[in-house]
């Protein structure tokens, strides 16, 4: 018989700090020869990401020490940073993209020396970045995407496709780059050249649109010398989303493409069109929230490893010639939006609601499967992890809302008969985004202390088709805080809430509709608002980077058209509806979602008497990386909602709430 506690006052063996120490998930994974590479999260080394290498002996290190940070800011989410190639002698050859500079290096893991700088050192900082390289060491070239500024603006910049020297002799001398396509696409991805050489292919839209709104897939024949010519559209637009394109070994090109409604598998036919591979009302795709993410990869043998899935996804082995699909068996319920293959291998990075992500590998001869990389390991007994629960909420005119429910859990207690647990909400960012199903310590932080979760996908989540991706547009501030209302309210309509102790939190665009239904529902008793928009008309002029500059338009609708709806539905306008108590944390590196937001916001609401606070930390940009800062937000949250909901808690610091 477990002792009975309140809920929210259980005690748990994890803490703020074993939370930040599991959080992020390997990236980027490829093969170099034999070998497996990756790079790999260090939250405890200033969040900096570490290239790692598995050899073929099955040994596994970090090939780079801090501060060596290879990690792209090409439209500020950055892209695939490295790329490797095998050689006969010497060992590998690696080029990256260090975090610090932005600047492209080569290096030689297994030789004595340094990185080697491949680019030069940008005039302003990171005015020069690179992102998804192609390694041609027979042209002793890297082909990548060059983002170079050329103004003060966050719009004043430039996107190629450009050809690095490998020798080293750009470092110096810019003019060494050769530019392979002009800058008449505002964004584009790196370029993948056929296998006899004589074509390259590469994904390219414009603003206002956003990848998952459509793009196009442009061709361009290669001359002996290397240079583009006759480059022309030949496959999407702009109302079909194609995220990502691949080269097979017989020369034709694949795509994934949302022309039925769902991101789907097709073969690119000059005369035909585009033919489709396996028609499902699944998606085989996402978002391009990063520029070189991939979902599927040819094999030699004409197969096709492929990522897909509904609400939840697998990983599976497509014969394009029947259609026929093999999905894999294991314990993973998410697949990560990276793949690589060599010969009849195909490396992912997948996780479940039991165990954190980890670099898979699937021999598709045998049809084993093992973990090579980053392997889960229990930190606490799972008997303190959450049992989550895939719902499906009615909302407003009968719509279906997908979320994931974790009710609190711990061996050590179980609540009183007659209390309901609180709730917090999250809302997960971009908001073209996904809340996966898997195992987040930072859930389980509250859940074993006896604090529900539901994550809610709320209308414009990807992962359920493009009809329910486009129920957020021009309703950005509406959907989603309606759709995360309507589970926080049917929680505590079938007695699994408690209806007076319900709270929201999310970051990035979490962050706007956390402040959004603080603003504009009397639902929550308090929210946590993360590195936030919260002025529509500020985020849609200046105040963000290029990339995002035009995506209010979809969302909101076009500002010169319905200005009044950018000001009626800024949180910054609606401080006078404000009466539970927030918390607002922020990073003061943040190009995306500056802190002058949270500045402006904070300046309206003075003088209201509202109890808040407001954490700023240095350092740390859109996304928290840095043990300490993780830490410190995940302990003010415990206390914020301790102080409201009455609970007793004397194991974090308590956080001092502003009126």
């Amino acid at each position: 018989m477990l002792p009975t506690g309140a809920h929210g006052t259980w005690p748990s063996p994890i803490d703020a700090a074993l939370a930040a120490s599991h959080d992020g998930r390997p990236e980027y994974v490829g093969t170099v020869g034999e070998e497996v590479w990756w790079t790999e999260p260090r939250p405890a080394e200033a969040g900096r990401r570490a290239l790692v290498r598995r050899r073929a002996d099955g040994s596994t290190e970090s090939v780079l020490p801090a501060p060596w940070n290879v990690r792209s800011r090409v439209i500020e989410y950055g892209g695939v940073p490295w790329a490797g190639t095998a050689r006969s002698e010497g060992g590998p050859l690696i080029v990256f993209v260090h975090f610090a500079d932005q600047r492209l290096y080569a290096y030689a893991p297994d030789g004595s020396g340094e990185p080697v700088p491949l680019t030069p050192a940008p005039a302003t900082a990171g005015g020069l970045r690179w992102a998804d390289p192609q390694l041609h060491p027979d042209r002793g070239e890297v082909w990548c995407v060059l983002e170079e500024f050329t103004g003060e603006g966050p719009s004043d910049l430039r996107r190629v496709i450009a050809a690095v020297p490998l020798d080293g002799s750009a470092a110096d001398d810019r003019t060494a780059v050769r530019e392979l396509t002009d800058d008449s696409s505002r964004f584009v991805t790196g370029p993948k050249l056929s296998p006899d050489g004589r074509q390259a292919a590469w994904i390219a839209w414009d603003h206002p649109r956003m990848p998952w709104d459509g793009t196009e897939v442009m061709l361009a024949d290669v001359a002996g010398d290397g240079t583009f010519h006759r480059p022309r559209s030949f496959a999407g637009g702009p109302e079909e989303s194609v995220p990502q394109i691949e080269w097979d070994a017989d020369g034709q090109l694949l795509l994934a493409g949302d022309h039925s409604g769902w991101w789907n598998l097709y073969r690119a036919d000059p005369d035909r069109g585009a033919i489709p591979l396996c028609p499902r009302e699944q998606e085989f795709a996402g978002p391009l929230w990063k520029i070189g993410l991939s979902w599927f990869r040819p094999l030699d043998n004409g197969l096709i490893a492929t990522i897909h899935g509904k609400g939840t996804t697998t990983l599976g082995i497509l014969d394009p010639q029947t259609g026929e699909l093999a999905d894999v068996a294991g314990p993973w319920t998410e697949w990560a939006e990276t793949l690589a293959v060599h010969g009849s291998r195909v490396i992912g990075v997948a996780a479940s609601p039991y165990s954190s992500y980890e670099v898979v590998e699937l021999d598709t001869a045998t049809g084993r499967t093992r973990v090579i990389g980053s392997p889960h390991k229990d930190a606490v007994d799972p008997a303190y992890y959450p049992r989550p629960e895939v719902r499906t909420f009615t909302g407003p005119d009968g719509r279906e809302i997908h979320a994931h429910v974790y009710p609190p859990r711990s061996p050590d207690r179980t609540g009183p008969e007659d209390e309901r647990p609180p709730y917090v909400v999250w809302a997960h960012g971009g908001p073209t985004g996904h809340a996966a199903l898997v195992l987040d310590l930072e859930i389980a932080y509250f859940t074993s202390r006896g604090i529900g979760v539901a994550e809610v996908n709320y209308g414009g989540s990807t992962g359920y088709g493009r009809t329910y991706r486009n129920r957020l547009r021009e309703q950005w501030g509406v959907v989603d805080v309606e759709d995360c209302a309507a589970v926080a309210a049917a929680l505590a309509d079938e007695g699994t809430a408690d209806r007076q102790r319900l709270a929201i939190r999310g970051g990035s665009a979490g962050g706007w509709t956390t402040a959004a239904s603080l603003t504009g529902t009397d639902v929550y008793a308090c929210g946590t608002i993360i590195y936030p928009i919260l002025d529509l008309t500020g985020w849609g002029t200046d105040e963000t980077h290029d990339f995002e500059s035009r995506y209010l338009e979809s969302l909101v609708g076009p500002l010169a058209e319905v200005p009044q709806r950018y000001r009626e539905r800024s949180p910054v306008n609606r401080t006078d509806r404000l009466t539970t108590p927030f918390l607002l944390l922020q990073g003061l590196d943040d190009p995306i979602c500056p802190p002058v937001q949270c500045e402006r916001f904070l300046a309206a609401l003075d003088g209201r008497g509202i109890p808040h606070a407001y954490l700023t930390f240095e350092g740390e940009g859109h996304g928290f990386r840095r043990a300490d800062t993780m830490i410190r937000a995940l302990e003010a949250e415990l206390s914020l909602y301790a102080q409201t909901f009455g609970i007793d808690r004397t194991d974090v610091p308590r956080l001092e709430l502003k009126k």
